[in-house]
């Protein structure tokens, strides 16, 4: 590992970590460390790491049921690390949800999982880079019950919480928002959908009366060419209608950041790309974003 701007410290198996540098022939030296003696700088080719056991070793590719409690066992430790204030912040890799919820356990995702850890109300999940910001009202449901799920409490919620972590965060002294309607044309003034104008526009609404520079609800094809465009943040209604776009934009540069967190957490843009598993040809190109955000938020 080259030069990073943190001192770095993973969670995980040791002896599964140094495997697979070896099968991939990476350098590294992979060295158990302990949460009261961590590095205190980073140092090329070499990963601490503060040994987690798993079950199942052979698993290259296959994510195993059997695993997951290890896994959820040490994204606790990170989370509680944070808290604690033994970590500065988290940077998580990706999970196969799949089969984390097979072994029983009941998780949607990083976001919800270290939100409910760490005691936090409102987690919003923003998929960034330099040049665009996206944070969704809803994350991990399925399509049909997106709508029941927007409601002008919810987006107020969400909007506050992106607009004060523009601030506090990314220091944005006032920071504005361009926000996605829900349905086609936004509603097309009721024909295609009452949320639009009856749970949206209220929320842009108030928000607007106490002085944010917030507005919508716009069209969801055209926001990114108009409002958006001039925007700090857009804020779309559900994953599949912001994050595609953003995707497109900036694959393998973009960070997935947690807001609305006591603690900094951020993520790689993608999932496990489990046909990549043990070829050596991962794209890092997001997870060193992530962790180059993450010392800065920290700071």
């Amino acid at each position: 590992m080259e030069s990073q701007p943190a001192a770095l410290t993973a969670i995980g198996d040791a002896a599964l970590l140094a495997a697979r540098a070896r099968h991939v022939g990476l350098a590294t030296e992979v060295t158990t460390v302990f949460p009261d003696a961590l590095p205190s700088h980073h140092t090329p080719g070499m990963l601490p790491v503060i040994h987690t056991p798993l079950a199942v070793h052979d698993c290259l590719g296959d994510p195993r049921p059997e695993n997951a409690g290890g896994l959820l066992a040490g994204l606790d430790s990170a989370v509680d690390g944070c808290v604690s204030g033994i970590f500065d912040a988290i940077v998580t890799a990706p999970l196969q949800k799949s089969s984390i919820a097979t072994a029983g356990f009941d998780f949607l995702g990083h976001t919800e999982y270290i939100a409910t850890r760490c005691g936090a109300e409102q987690p919003v999940m923003m998929i960034a880079n330099d040049d665009l910001r996206v944070a969704l009202v809803t994350t991990h449901l399925p399509l049909r019950a997106v709508p029941d799920a927007i409601t002008t409490s919810r987006v107020l919620s969400v909007a506050r919480t992106l607009l004060g972590d523009l601030r506090s965060r990314f220091g944005i002294t006032a920071p504005s928002v361009a926000v996605c309607g829900l349905n086609p044309h936004a509603g097309e003034q009721g024909h295609l959908g009452h949320e639009d104008a009856a749970c949206i526009a209220p929320a842009i609404q108030q928000l607007q009366d106490e002085g944010f520079d917030i507005h919508g609800p716009y069209p969801a094809d055209t926001v990114f060419n108009h409002a958006g465009a001039n925007a700090d943040a857009v804020l779309a209604m559900y994953h599949d209608q912001g994050l595609p776009v953003v995707k497109h934009a900036g694959f393998g540069s973009l960070v997935n950041i947690t807001l609305g967190m006591p603690i900094v957490r951020t993520s790689v843009d993608h999932g496990s790309a489990l046909d990549l598993a043990g070829t050596g040809q991962a794209d890092r190109g997001s997870l060193q974003a992530a962790i180059n955000l993450a010392a800065r938020l920290a700071q």
